[in-house]
């Protein structure tokens, strides 16, 4: 597991706080075509699935438009029934695009308030600033300055980022950080509403803007406020309840957070104290971020270039298939190919390469350069293509500044480098 890939795991369980929308993820679990039928397959999903979201959006932004003037304009059904047969179909249509732009702006203000929430009382607390997202646009501190960088999970609408104070484990806080989201979306739902029950005259457009932005911060505080699991994957009160009362899973949080920092600045996994990676003793399967420890130290030791201690850990959480979540599994799976390839454990290689797990490779090829180097792997090892495999290393090395994890694709182009040299292919 790259870590990146790690990064991608346990932020979504963690104070990374991956706001995690499974509804509205994008994932497609078999295919009966290779080759290019796939990607026309995944291009056709994907415009049915715009399709879709417009026609559902067109009514969302209808039904909207027909509650204020009911609920906060006091407008009859009568009444709306005879202006909406006065009224031209181009301006009907009009008025219902403008109501799905405010509505989805609201949305975007709200993720928006949510991971602002989480930055403000993480340093509050004593955090220090590692990223921000929002959707696909993420903000780093590099070098003492903020830059910007493209990253995106299917299934997250933002991200907040920070590593936690140095002190004793017990004296690290982490419930306000966790509750940061919450009150920032119960806030400015109590303050858009406030205007609609005070203010007379205020324009139809600001009424409707003012009841989505509380509904949806309504929203949003409910499915982060109220522990459960999406998924698999716990929300803020969730991970809030289970830090509280489980000292080695706030221990693993804490790890993950120092680690990916460092990633994020550069450091290689290997370079990183081995303590850190010591967790892997009585884990409980079931707890991803405990997990995410054991794939964490795999990872180092596929960093220092120990082949088959990678395949035995990788192998060992494998076998726990039935216990983790999917997104782990999957995780596990590319880096047990990985290192089954370069092993020469052809068959259990094959075993692992199924069109579901390639369709995942090439999801996020683009974002972690580990399945760059998974790519280089199989193009090397598999399909005896030395020209790709090559082609794929310089590609990954040309596009070395824009990945958002320097730690990780560093380690990923020497590994690269080193299967391509043993090859003689460098």
């Amino acid at each position: 597991m790259g870590l990146g890939d790690g990064k991608r795991l346990w932020q979504s369980q963690s104070l990374s706080f991956y706001d995690t929308w499974e509804a509205v993820a994008f994932q497609i679990k078999s295919f009966t075509f290779a080759g290019k039928h796939i990607y026309q397959d995944i291009r056709m999903k994907k415009v049915l699935k715009l399709a879709g979201g417009f026609m559902v959006g067109a009514c969302i932004g209808f039904v909207g438009v027909i509650g204020v003037r009911v609920l906060v304009l006091g407008d009859s059904f009568d009444g709306l029934h005879s202006k909406f047969a006065e009224t031209g179909m181009l301006e009907t249509v009009g008025v219902s695009l403008l109501t799905i732009l405010i509505l989805l702006f609201s949305i975007f203000l709200q993720v928006l308030l949510h991971e602002g929430g989480h930055l403000v009382c993480g340093l509050a607390t004593g955090y220090r600033f590692v990223s921000f997202r929002i959707f696909n646009l993420t903000f780093i501190r590099k070098d003492g300055k903020l830059c910007i960088k493209r990253f995106s999970l299917a299934g997250t609408g933002g991200q907040c980022l920070l590593t936690p104070p140095e002190r004793p484990l017990e004296d690290i806080p982490t419930t306000l950080y966790n509750l940061g989201g919450v009150l920032a979306n119960l806030l400015t739902a109590i303050l858009a509403f406030l205007p609609l029950l005070t203010v007379d005259g205020l324009p139809y457009l600001l009424k409707f803007f003012l009841l989505m932005l509380s509904l949806i911060g309504i929203l949003l505080a409910g499915m982060n406020g109220i522990p459960m699991k999406m998924g698999g994957i716990g929300n803020d009160a969730d991970n809030m309840r289970l830090l509280l009362k489980d000292s080695k899973s706030k221990q693993a949080l804490v790890t993950q957070l120092r680690i990916n920092a460092l990633v994020q600045e550069g450091m290689r996994p290997k370079d990183m104290p081995a303590e850190w990676f010591s967790q892997t003793e009585d884990i409980n399967y079931k707890d991803a971020l405990q997990v995410t420890i054991a794939l964490i130290s795999a990872s180092r030791l596929l960093d220092c270039e120990e082949w088959e201690a990678a395949y035995n850990a990788f192998e060992k959480i494998m076998s726990h298939r039935h216990e983790v979540i999917g997104l782990l599994i999957k995780e596990t799976a590319c880096e047990l190919l990985f290192t089954a390839l370069v092993t020469k454990r052809t068959a259990r290689a094959e075993e692992l390469y199924t069109d579901e797990l390639d369709t995942y490779i090439r999801q996020y090829k683009d974002v972690t350069s580990s399945k760059q180097r998974l790519l280089c792997a199989l193009a090397l090892y598999r399909d005896k293509d030395t020209a790709k495999a090559k082609e794929t290393y310089e590609a990954t090395c040309q596009r070395k500044n824009k990945y958002l994890m320097q730690g990780e694709v560093d380690s990923d182009i020497a590994l690269m480098k080193s299967i391509l040299t043993a090859k003689n292919a460098l």
